[in-house]
Protein backbone atom coordinates (compact mmCIF):
# COMPACT_ATOMS: atom_id res chain seq x y z
CA UNK A 1 0.00 0.00 0.00
CA UNK A 2 1.14 3.57 -0.63
CA UNK A 3 0.99 5.92 2.37
CA UNK A 4 1.44 9.66 2.75
CA UNK A 5 2.97 10.67 6.10
CA UNK A 6 2.85 14.40 6.70
CA UNK A 7 5.52 15.50 9.15
CA UNK A 8 7.38 12.39 8.00
CA UNK A 9 10.80 13.81 8.90
CA UNK A 10 9.70 14.60 12.43
CA UNK A 11 10.40 12.51 15.50
CA UNK A 12 7.24 10.37 15.46
CA UNK A 13 6.80 10.62 11.69
CA UNK A 14 10.22 9.16 10.97
CA UNK A 15 9.52 6.12 13.17
CA UNK A 16 6.16 5.67 11.45
CA UNK A 17 7.78 5.83 8.00
CA UNK A 18 10.33 3.23 9.10
CA UNK A 19 7.61 0.91 10.43
CA UNK A 20 5.51 1.16 7.26
CA UNK A 21 8.53 0.40 5.06
CA UNK A 22 9.43 -2.58 7.26
CA UNK A 23 5.87 -3.85 6.70
CA UNK A 24 6.43 -3.75 2.93
CA UNK A 25 4.53 -0.54 2.13
CA UNK A 26 5.62 2.48 0.11
CA UNK A 27 5.90 5.81 1.93
CA UNK A 28 5.84 9.39 0.71
CA UNK A 29 6.98 11.68 3.53
CA UNK A 30 5.97 15.34 3.27
CA UNK A 31 7.80 17.74 5.57
CA UNK A 32 8.95 21.36 5.34
CA UNK A 33 11.79 20.62 7.81
CA UNK A 34 10.76 23.51 10.06
CA UNK A 35 10.73 21.26 13.12
CA UNK A 36 11.51 17.95 11.43
CA UNK A 37 15.07 17.07 10.43
CA UNK A 38 16.54 15.35 7.40
CA UNK A 39 18.76 13.42 9.82
CA UNK A 40 15.65 11.62 11.09
CA UNK A 41 15.06 9.96 7.73
CA UNK A 42 18.57 9.94 6.27
CA UNK A 43 18.81 6.19 6.93
CA UNK A 44 15.65 5.66 4.85
CA UNK A 45 17.00 7.43 1.77
CA UNK A 46 17.64 4.88 -0.95
CA UNK A 47 15.25 2.29 0.52
CA UNK A 48 12.79 1.02 -2.11
CA UNK A 49 9.43 2.72 -1.75
CA UNK A 50 10.57 5.75 0.25
CA UNK A 51 10.49 9.37 -0.89
CA UNK A 52 10.86 12.63 1.03
CA UNK A 53 9.34 15.80 -0.43
CA UNK A 54 10.28 19.07 1.23
CA UNK A 55 7.18 21.25 1.24
CA UNK A 56 4.46 22.46 3.57
CA UNK A 57 1.04 20.93 4.21
CA UNK A 58 -0.37 24.42 3.78
CA UNK A 59 0.40 24.29 0.01
CA UNK A 60 -2.79 22.91 -1.62
CA UNK A 61 -1.29 21.99 -4.99
CA UNK A 62 1.58 20.08 -3.41
CA UNK A 63 -0.73 18.27 -1.01
CA UNK A 64 -3.19 17.31 -3.73
CA UNK A 65 -0.42 15.87 -5.88
CA UNK A 66 0.84 13.81 -2.94
CA UNK A 67 -2.60 12.49 -2.03
CA UNK A 68 -3.36 11.40 -5.58
CA UNK A 69 -0.22 9.23 -5.41
CA UNK A 70 -1.19 7.56 -2.12
CA UNK A 71 -4.00 5.40 -0.79
CA UNK A 72 -4.13 6.55 2.84
CA UNK A 73 -2.81 9.45 4.91
CA UNK A 74 -1.22 9.78 8.34
CA UNK A 75 -1.41 13.49 9.20
CA UNK A 76 1.26 14.25 11.79
CA UNK A 77 2.52 17.63 10.54
CA UNK A 78 2.03 20.26 13.23
CA UNK A 79 3.71 22.97 15.23
CA UNK A 80 5.27 21.22 18.22
CA UNK A 81 6.46 22.04 21.71
CA UNK A 82 5.45 24.48 24.42
CA UNK A 83 8.36 26.79 23.58
CA UNK A 84 7.22 27.25 19.97
CA UNK A 85 3.60 27.73 21.04
CA UNK A 86 4.55 30.52 23.44
CA UNK A 87 7.11 32.22 21.18
CA UNK A 88 5.30 31.92 17.82
CA UNK A 89 1.54 31.65 18.40
CA UNK A 90 0.54 32.86 14.91
CA UNK A 91 2.72 30.23 13.24
CA UNK A 92 1.38 27.61 15.63
CA UNK A 93 -2.28 28.28 14.88
CA UNK A 94 -1.89 28.77 11.13
CA UNK A 95 0.26 25.69 10.62
CA UNK A 96 -2.10 23.45 12.57
CA UNK A 97 -5.48 24.67 11.35
CA UNK A 98 -4.65 25.60 7.75
CA UNK A 99 -2.59 22.47 7.20
CA UNK A 100 -5.29 20.15 8.48
CA UNK A 101 -7.94 21.91 6.41
CA UNK A 102 -5.89 21.41 3.24
CA UNK A 103 -5.25 17.74 4.03
CA UNK A 104 -8.90 17.02 4.82
CA UNK A 105 -10.21 18.76 1.70
CA UNK A 106 -7.92 16.68 -0.49
CA UNK A 107 -8.69 13.46 1.36
CA UNK A 108 -12.40 14.19 0.93
CA UNK A 109 -11.95 14.87 -2.79
CA UNK A 110 -10.19 11.55 -3.39
CA UNK A 111 -11.82 9.52 -0.56
CA UNK A 112 -8.56 8.72 1.18
CA UNK A 113 -8.66 7.30 4.74
CA UNK A 114 -6.89 9.66 7.13
CA UNK A 115 -5.55 9.41 10.68
CA UNK A 116 -5.10 12.71 12.50
CA UNK A 117 -2.71 12.90 15.43
CA UNK A 118 -4.06 15.22 18.10
CA UNK A 119 -2.80 15.82 21.62
CA UNK A 120 -3.60 15.34 25.29
CA UNK A 121 -3.37 19.14 25.52
CA UNK A 122 -7.02 19.32 24.42
CA UNK A 123 -8.09 18.14 27.89
CA UNK A 124 -6.73 21.40 29.23
CA UNK A 125 -7.02 21.94 32.98
CA UNK A 126 -9.57 19.20 33.59
CA UNK A 127 -9.22 17.67 37.05
CA UNK A 128 -11.01 14.44 36.14
CA UNK A 129 -8.30 11.77 36.12
CA UNK A 130 -7.73 9.68 34.08
CA UNK A 131 -8.73 11.59 30.95
CA UNK A 132 -11.38 9.81 28.90
CA UNK A 133 -12.13 10.58 25.29
CA UNK A 134 -15.70 11.74 25.98
CA UNK A 135 -14.80 13.94 28.99
CA UNK A 136 -15.49 17.66 29.02
CA UNK A 137 -12.42 19.82 28.44
CA UNK A 138 -11.34 22.86 30.45
CA UNK A 139 -9.14 25.34 28.60
CA UNK A 140 -7.65 28.54 29.94
CA UNK A 141 -8.50 32.01 28.58
CA UNK A 142 -7.65 32.99 25.01
CA UNK A 143 -5.48 35.79 26.41
CA UNK A 144 -3.02 33.13 27.61
CA UNK A 145 -0.95 32.04 24.59
CA UNK A 146 -0.18 28.68 26.14
CA UNK A 147 -3.69 27.45 25.22
CA UNK A 148 -3.39 28.31 21.51
CA UNK A 149 -2.04 24.85 20.72
CA UNK A 150 -4.84 23.06 22.55
CA UNK A 151 -7.49 25.24 20.90
CA UNK A 152 -6.04 24.72 17.42
CA UNK A 153 -5.77 20.95 17.82
CA UNK A 154 -9.33 20.79 19.13
CA UNK A 155 -10.49 22.63 16.02
CA UNK A 156 -8.55 20.03 13.98
CA UNK A 157 -10.55 17.31 15.69
CA UNK A 158 -13.87 19.06 15.11
CA UNK A 159 -13.03 19.52 11.43
CA UNK A 160 -11.94 15.91 10.91
CA UNK A 161 -15.03 14.53 12.65
CA UNK A 162 -17.26 16.92 10.67
CA UNK A 163 -15.97 15.31 7.45
CA UNK A 164 -16.89 11.92 8.91
CA UNK A 165 -20.38 13.01 9.92
CA UNK A 166 -21.19 14.86 6.70
CA UNK A 167 -19.64 12.57 4.09
CA UNK A 168 -18.42 9.48 5.98
CA UNK A 169 -14.82 10.28 5.13
CA UNK A 170 -12.86 7.54 6.96
CA UNK A 171 -11.05 9.55 9.65
CA UNK A 172 -9.57 8.51 12.99
CA UNK A 173 -8.29 10.89 15.70
CA UNK A 174 -5.45 9.77 17.98
CA UNK A 175 -4.73 11.93 21.04
CA UNK A 176 -1.08 11.36 21.87
CA UNK A 177 0.27 11.61 25.42
CA UNK A 178 3.93 12.67 25.73
CA UNK A 179 5.56 10.41 23.17
CA UNK A 180 9.28 9.88 23.76
CA UNK A 181 12.18 7.94 22.26
CA UNK A 182 15.21 8.08 19.97
CA UNK A 183 15.42 11.09 17.58
CA UNK A 184 13.38 13.38 19.80
CA UNK A 185 15.02 16.73 20.43
CA UNK A 186 14.75 18.94 23.48
CA UNK A 187 14.92 22.02 21.27
CA UNK A 188 11.22 22.82 21.61
CA UNK A 189 10.85 22.08 25.31
CA UNK A 190 10.49 18.27 25.34
CA UNK A 191 11.48 17.41 28.87
CA UNK A 192 13.15 13.98 28.71
CA UNK A 193 15.72 14.72 25.97
CA UNK A 194 16.41 18.09 27.61
CA UNK A 195 17.02 16.53 31.03
CA UNK A 196 19.10 13.76 29.48
CA UNK A 197 21.37 16.18 27.64
CA UNK A 198 21.82 18.26 30.79
CA UNK A 199 22.57 15.19 32.90
CA UNK A 200 25.12 13.75 30.48
CA UNK A 201 26.87 17.13 30.36
CA UNK A 202 26.84 17.38 34.16
CA UNK A 203 24.77 20.56 33.96
CA UNK A 204 21.87 21.44 36.28
CA UNK A 205 18.58 19.76 35.42
CA UNK A 206 16.15 22.66 35.04
CA UNK A 207 12.65 21.82 36.26
CA UNK A 208 9.98 24.35 35.27
CA UNK A 209 7.46 25.15 37.97
CA UNK A 210 7.47 23.23 41.25
CA UNK A 211 8.13 19.85 39.64
CA UNK A 212 5.04 18.40 41.32
CA UNK A 213 3.16 18.32 38.01
CA UNK A 214 2.88 14.78 36.64
CA UNK A 215 3.06 13.26 33.17
CA UNK A 216 2.86 9.84 31.53
CA UNK A 217 5.47 9.00 28.88
CA UNK A 218 4.97 6.51 26.03
CA UNK A 219 7.66 4.96 23.86
CA UNK A 220 7.40 6.04 20.23
CA UNK A 221 7.36 2.43 19.00
CA UNK A 222 4.29 1.65 21.12
CA UNK A 223 2.58 4.75 19.76
CA UNK A 224 3.42 3.91 16.15
CA UNK A 225 2.03 0.40 16.63
CA UNK A 226 -1.29 1.89 17.72
CA UNK A 227 -1.44 4.32 14.78
CA UNK A 228 -0.81 1.56 12.26
CA UNK A 229 -3.58 -0.57 13.72
CA UNK A 230 -6.10 2.27 14.01
CA UNK A 231 -6.02 3.79 10.53
CA UNK A 232 -7.86 0.98 8.73
CA UNK A 233 -9.92 -0.46 11.58
CA UNK A 234 -13.57 -0.08 10.51
CA UNK A 235 -14.79 0.52 14.08
CA UNK A 236 -12.22 3.28 14.64
CA UNK A 237 -13.69 5.57 11.97
CA UNK A 238 -15.21 8.76 13.31
CA UNK A 239 -13.74 8.03 16.74
CA UNK A 240 -11.19 9.60 19.10
CA UNK A 241 -8.64 7.46 20.94
CA UNK A 242 -6.11 8.20 23.65
CA UNK A 243 -2.70 6.75 22.76
CA UNK A 244 0.04 6.65 25.35
CA UNK A 245 1.11 5.07 28.62
CA UNK A 246 -0.63 5.41 32.00
CA UNK A 247 2.53 5.11 34.16
CA UNK A 248 2.51 8.44 36.03
CA UNK A 249 5.61 10.28 37.29
CA UNK A 250 6.19 13.76 38.68
CA UNK A 251 8.60 15.97 36.76
CA UNK A 252 10.75 16.28 39.86
CA UNK A 253 10.79 12.49 40.19
CA UNK A 254 11.70 12.23 36.52
CA UNK A 255 14.60 14.63 37.03
CA UNK A 256 15.86 12.55 39.95
CA UNK A 257 15.76 9.36 37.88
CA UNK A 258 17.62 10.94 34.99
CA UNK A 259 20.19 12.50 37.34
CA UNK A 260 20.91 9.07 38.81
CA UNK A 261 20.97 7.45 35.35
CA UNK A 262 23.55 9.94 34.06
CA UNK A 263 26.02 9.70 36.93
CA UNK A 264 24.49 11.87 39.65
CA UNK A 265 26.66 14.93 38.97
CA UNK A 266 23.83 17.33 38.21
CA UNK A 267 21.92 19.40 40.69
CA UNK A 268 18.21 19.90 40.18
CA UNK A 269 17.01 23.50 39.91
CA UNK A 270 13.41 24.67 39.81
CA UNK A 271 12.61 27.68 37.63
CA UNK A 272 9.30 29.56 37.94
CA UNK A 273 7.06 29.32 34.89
CA UNK A 274 7.08 33.10 34.47
CA UNK A 275 10.87 32.98 34.12
CA UNK A 276 10.97 29.89 31.90
CA UNK A 277 8.23 30.98 29.53
CA UNK A 278 6.19 34.13 29.99
CA UNK A 279 4.18 36.01 32.58
CA UNK A 280 0.89 34.27 33.38
CA UNK A 281 1.93 30.89 31.97
CA UNK A 282 -0.39 28.05 33.01
CA UNK A 283 0.30 24.32 33.05
CA UNK A 284 -1.64 21.09 33.47
CA UNK A 285 -1.15 19.64 36.95
CA UNK A 286 -1.74 16.01 35.92
CA UNK A 287 -2.00 14.38 32.51
CA UNK A 288 -3.01 10.71 32.71
CA UNK A 289 -4.81 8.86 29.91
CA UNK A 290 -7.53 6.27 30.19
CA UNK A 291 -6.53 3.54 27.74
CA UNK A 292 -9.71 1.50 28.11
CA UNK A 293 -11.22 2.49 24.76
CA UNK A 294 -8.18 1.65 22.63
CA UNK A 295 -7.56 -1.53 24.63
CA UNK A 296 -11.10 -2.71 23.89
CA UNK A 297 -10.78 -2.05 20.18
CA UNK A 298 -7.26 -3.24 19.28
CA UNK A 299 -5.92 -4.73 22.50
CA UNK A 300 -3.41 -1.91 22.87
CA UNK A 301 -1.15 -2.15 25.93
CA UNK A 302 2.17 -0.28 26.20
CA UNK A 303 5.08 -2.73 26.10
CA UNK A 304 7.86 -0.40 27.32
CA UNK A 305 7.95 1.25 30.75
CA UNK A 306 9.62 4.49 31.76
CA UNK A 307 12.88 2.75 32.63
CA UNK A 308 13.16 1.31 29.12
CA UNK A 309 12.24 4.66 27.60
CA UNK A 310 14.96 6.46 29.54
CA UNK A 311 17.53 3.81 28.61
CA UNK A 312 16.72 4.24 24.90
CA UNK A 313 16.90 8.03 25.09
CA UNK A 314 20.21 7.86 26.97
CA UNK A 315 21.70 5.50 24.38
CA UNK A 316 20.63 7.87 21.62
CA UNK A 317 22.04 10.90 23.42
CA UNK A 318 25.42 9.22 23.89
CA UNK A 319 25.64 7.91 20.32
CA UNK A 320 28.40 9.50 18.19
CA UNK A 321 26.92 11.89 15.62
CA UNK A 322 27.59 11.69 11.93
CA UNK A 323 28.17 14.66 9.59
CA UNK A 324 24.46 14.88 8.66
CA UNK A 325 23.46 15.51 12.26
Amino acid sequence: MNYLVTGGAGFIGSHLCERLLDDGHSVLALDDLSTGRFANVAHLEGRPGFELRVASVTEPEVVERCITECQAVFHLASAVGVRLVVDEPVKTIETIVNGTDVILRCCARYRRPMLLTSTSEVYGKSERIPFREDDDVVLGPSTTRRWAYAGAKMLDEFLALAHWHEARLPVVVARLFNTVGPRQTGRYGMVIPRFMAQGIAGEPLTVYGTGRQTRCFAHVKDVVEALVQLIHHPEARGQVFNVGNDEEVSILGLAERIRDLTGGRSEIRTIPYDEAYTSGFEDMVRRVPSLEKIQRLIGYTPTRNLGQILADVRAEAERPRGPIE
